[in-house]
């Protein structure tokens, strides 16, 4: 059975190290998880593009590909398909520990879909990775993520063949307990990992599809920087034409989701026919070729990465960058954590974040009520998702001894009116204070409050429109 790509998504964090950080002194760019994301929450974001106008009811699944988890014993996966409003008759997988692991997912997706057990499958790949203060990795590593629907019908890409390879190499890794990623001697870690088994990897699955470099529109590869990715491009024998930008100097490496969501990137900008080629590295590597069919048009509303490569927020400064890192390495075992008990009673109304519809007089309400406040009838209610609502601003206050980072102060409270109806308060996020206005556009946002007590507390909170980040400045 034919297997594919449906649909396509990709999230990048609003924030960036770049020009105008005071402190950064370099001319490029890397995109900075927010103090209130981690690798889940970016993983939903990306999920909530790659979904717009899909009925979220026929997905059979959900692998959720990361190194760095927000547990160690709990699956993301399953957090991340309630968020995503999937049904709770599904298979949710978290797929980690190798830089491959976003097209392990994506292949045994495909293979999933391709031997029957299962007709679509949301794979999710996402990362926030750390480098020593200072370091190469440091300057280098950004934080993103991608997503895409894989099933049998309706594809914008089919699956033409894959390849991997299996490598045993110390060359980077982060053990148990360990904060950042290491590495071991540039040179041996070029010469015997990087740049000698992902082109073989390549050659190898081209020889075996009969295929030359020349039959390849666009390749799609990771790389840890810049210049390995200028040198893979030699030795590959590639055109620049055939070569899909690594944007480097606007993202990062952001580890195994790095080539999913240059595989986005491509087909942002493809045509019916293309073949498009995605290869990824570490401890081997793997190689998936597409063809782009001619439903590539048929996807409109997405933003993609180049969307939200353009709307951004640049840092104030490197204080503020290292201020993120270190509560991104907060002990997460510290007092003062969320109540399980509450979560599991309240689960429906904090991450799919459902309210209830009125079924005698329309009215809609956040949180869930036993009692219409319009009509004053009881428990006749259906549920109703304010998580893909858009809203505005009725009033807000400003919270500058909230229980939140100090670096993030002040806390913006916002009571939000949603388009369809039910007014509610949220906590607001990426959002510069100088720029509230009373009416402005908001978007749900799905987000960490913080950890205690080894829980991970998430909700969601309202943000100002991203598009309204285009130009820089909140309309």
């Amino acid at each position: 059975m034919m297997s594919g790509i449906i649909s396509y998504g990709a999230y990048v964090p609003l924030r960036r190290l770049g020009p105008g950080t005071r402190g950064w002194n370099l001319p490029v760019e890397k995109a900075v998880a927010n103090w209130d994301e981690d690798s889940l929450t970016m993983a939903v974001a990306a999920a909530e593009d790659c979904l717009k106008g899909i009925d979220r009811r026929k997905i059979n699944g959900l692998y959720f590909a990361s190194t760095t988890p927000p547990y160690r014993e709990k699956l993301a996966a399953t957090t991340a398909a309630w968020a995503a409003d999937l049904s709770p008759e599904i298979l949710t997988v978290d797929i980690g520990d190798s830089l491959r692991a976003g097209t392990i997912a994506l292949r045994l997706a495909c293979d999933s879909v391709a031997a029957g057990s299962a007709n679509q499958i949301l794979v999710t790949a996402s990362d926030v990775r750390l480098g020593q203060p200072r370091s190469g990795y440091d300057f280098g590593l950004g934080d993103g993520a991608a997503a895409f629907l894989i099933g049998n019908t309706d594809l914008i890409a089919t699956l033409e063949g894959t390849y991997s390879l299996a490598d045993e190499l110390l060359d980077v890794w982060r053990a148990e307990r360990a904060r950042y990623v290491r590495t071991w001697e540039d040179r041996f870690v070029y010469e015997e990992g990087y740049l000698k088994i992902l082109p073989e990897a390549v050659q190898k699955f081209l020889a075996g599809y009969n295929l030359s470099v020349k039959d390849i529109d666009k390749v799609v590869f990771s790389a840890p920087d810049a210049r390995r990715h200028r040198e893979m491009v030699a030795r590959l024998g590639l055109q620049p034409s055939q070569v899909q930008s690594p944007f480097f100097d606007k993202l990062g490496d952001t580890g195994c989701a790095f080539s999913l969501m240059l595989l986005v990137a491509a087909l942002e900008e493809s045509s019916p026919g293309q073949r498009i080629l995605v290869a990824s590295y570490g401890d081997g590597a793997d190689v998936l070729l597409f063809r782009v069919t001619d439903r590539i048009r048929e996807i409109p509303g997405r933003r993609g990465v180049r969307q939200h490569l353009a709307s951004k927020m640049i840092m104030s400064s490197i204080d503020e960058y290292l201020a993120f890192r270190e509560f991104a390495i907060s002990d997460p075992e510290g007092p003062f954590g969320a109540s399980a008990s509450v979560i599991h009673r309240e689960r429906d109304s904090i991450y799919r974040l459902y309210g209830v519809k009125c079924r005698t007089c329309g009215t809609v309400q956040y949180p869930p009520q036993r009692v219409c406040t319009r009509c004053q009838s009881k428990d006749n209610f259906e549920s109703f998702r304010f998580a893909d609502k858009k809203g505005r601003v009725f009033t807000y206050t400003l919270k500058y001894g909230a229980d939140i980072p100090p670096f993030a102060r002040p806390m913006v409270d916002t009571m939000v009116d949603f388009e369809g109806g039910g007014r509610a308060i949220f906590g607001m996020t990426d959002v510069d204070i100088r720029q509230i206005k009373i009416g402005m556009e908001v978007e749900m946002s799905f987000r960490t409050l913080g950890v205690g007590g080894g829980i991970h507390n998430y909700f969601w909170r309202c943000m100002p429109s991203r598009d309204s980040w285009l130009t820089g400045e909140v309309k």
